[in-house]
């Protein structure tokens, strides 16, 4: 994709930056990184702008793996409180069916909106949610990432195992197999970019195991596979889903995902925690990716993700917030700190270092997506960057500035870049009013609660 604004911006002498032999700064043109400029150095490039970075640390634009939008919408809700996930959802599917495409697209502005503020540059979103109202949610959130230029990777859920045939979502927000195959076709055809600096893109996302039948998970892979896009869905996060499976076809999670012809590299899951050491080297031989989620997993009692396993096996790890319901909260740069400090309590601290965190959300994720085009600062990649300044009390006696925004707990950046253009600056979002938005999606969730309890 060409950018048709080809600007040039030297991103001047940063206090730090995660990228090798660019302590002078980068040089972007239009939507891409053309120069690393090394330290003390000047760029070799022609450049029309500089912004001096003198204050900032410079980060790759973060890559949130695994979100649910609509959730913003049923944060810290009183009857889904104090559960683990199962009782936990069953609380949240009856008010979840009520959702209307107002405050699906309210819901999507604000989780973007959060995302974006704390440097996140591109998300993946897994809706599943198709009451008879909402039949046209991705298109929904297709218009509202557009509108905030984020990069998105909307994943078409599905859910078609309701509670009459033994699954755990009510008939209510269950479709046919049919239905759902013929919309997925629908929005890859409208929406999916495969070029390289892609803004939106489809992946095909069965909710999990206790929400959808064998037919419709091994189909899903071969229309996948027929459109060469990626595959998404929870799996392993508890030991109720484990014991599911067991009792509904007789498998373990991962033997199971074999069987429906989902164990390849077009598959991330999300969650993956109670995974055993053969499962762990069936899942990296096969090369399917761990999107971890910490801060949901250690909410609902889930779980740690086995990640140093699963990348000595040869899975790829990357990380994301999940749903705002089971983290109540968007924030990227937060859910770093999150995974390096969970993690530790696995692996130790000198095994888990800050820069295993930074990679995780940045290179690891973008491999996830199937992104080969975003994640890091070097020559070639989409100018995607999050600036962060340490000018917080929170930051005051810091050494090590790059250490520093995840030990010290960096909760907003200072400005962020998606393909070559500032979407937030000074800490705002560039066009926002972020008190508009926080009394209509207010409004939307107060009004959710009333359809629920009516």
């Amino acid at each position: 994709m060409t950018s048709i604004n080809q600007t040039s911006i030297w991103i001047k002498n940063p206090l730090a930056i995660f990228a090798e032999n660019s302590d002078g700064g980068v040089v972007i043109k239009g939507q891409k990184i053309i120069e690393l400029v090394p330290l003390g150095g000047s760029p070799v490039s022609s450049f029309d702008e500089i912004y001096d970075a003198s204050d900032s640390v410079v980060l790759p634009g973060l890559i949130n793996t695994h979100h649910h939008f609509y959730q913003t919408l049923t944060r810290a809700y009183p009857e889904a409180l104090n559960k683990e996930l199962f009782p936990w959802l069953k609380s949240l599917y009856k008010v979840w069916a009520h959702i209307q495409p107002e405050m699906l697209a309210v819901s999507t502005e604000l989780a973007l909106s959060e995302l974006l503020l704390s440097g996140c540059t591109t998300a993946s979103d897994h809706h599943y949610l198709f009451p008879s109202q909402l039949e046209n949610a991705i298109d929904i959130q297709a218009e509202e990432a557009q509108k905030l230029g984020m990069r998105v990777v909307l994943t078409r859920g599905s859910m078609s195992l309701g509670e009459k045939d033994g699954g755990l979502p009510p008939q209510s927000v269950v479709q046919t197999k049919e239905q759902i195959l013929s919309d997925s076709e629908r929005l890859i055809k409208t929406y999916h970019d495969s070029q390289e600096g892609a803004m939106t893109q489809i992946a095909l996302a069965p909710c999990s195991p206790f929400s959808v039948t064998t037919d419709l998970m091994i189909e899903t892979a071969s229309l996948a596979q027929q459109y060469d896009v990626r595959l998404h869905t929870h799996l392993a996060e508890t030991i109720d889903e484990e014991n599911f499976c067991l009792e509904k076809f007789g498998l373990r999670t991962v033997d199971y995902l074999e069987s429906v012809g989902w164990l390849s590299n077009r598959t991330w899951l999300a969650h993956g925690i109670h995974f055993n050491k053969e499962e762990i080297k069936k899942l990296g031989r096969s090369g399917v990716g761990i999107c971890h989620c910490p801060s949901s997993n250690m909410m609902l009692a889930s779980g740690i993700c086995h990640s140093l396993e699963l990348e000595e096996a040869g899975s790829i790890i990357g990380l994301g917030v999940d749903g705002s319901a089971s983290n109540d909260g968007s924030n990227m740069i937060a859910e770093l700190r999150q995974a390096m400090y969970l993690q530790r309590l696995r692996y130790g601290a000198s095994k888990i270092t800050h820069q295993k965190a930074y990679n995780w959300a940045t290179k690891g994720s973008a491999a996830l997506l199937g992104r080969n085009d975003i994640g890091e600062i070097s020559i070639g990649k989409q100018a995607d960057m999050a600036l962060f300044k340490l000018d917080e009390l929170r930051f005051s006696g810091s050494h090590d500035s790059l250490a520093a925004l995840l030990l010290c707990g960096a909760q907003k950046s200072d400005r962020v870049m998606i393909a070559g253009q500032w979407k937030v600056v000074d800490g705002k979002i560039i066009g926002k009013d972020e008190s508009e938005l926080i009394s209509r999606h207010s409004g939307a969730a107060k009004k959710l609660r009333q359809l629920a309890n009516a």
